[in-house]
């Protein structure tokens, strides 16, 4: 369902200001399932989520809970 994480510049500013992190995903994956694999994946708690579609491709902002840092699950990632 999660497809690869996005690494622009846009997406790094928003770990470290905002931290929330950036995937493509699948277009026809619902909110609810990204949070339930996303959480069971990285064992952390997802406090907002956020979709966009743009050039048929479906992305989501995966705004992380404070006790669990967005630039720990980038690290493991190797994002940055």
């Amino acid at each position: 369902m999660i497809l690869k994480p996005v690494t622009s510049e846009k997406a790094v500013k928003l770990i470290e200001i905002e931290n929330t992190l950036i995937f493509r995903v699948e277009r026809k994956a619902r909110k609810s399932e990204i949070k339930k694999e996303f959480e069971e994946t990285f064992k952390v708690n997802v406090e907002k989520i956020r979709t966009l579609i743009r050039k048929n491709e479906k992305y989501v902002y995966i705004k992380l809970d404070k006790k669990n840092p967005a630039i720990d699950v980038a690290t493991k990632l190797g994002m940055i």
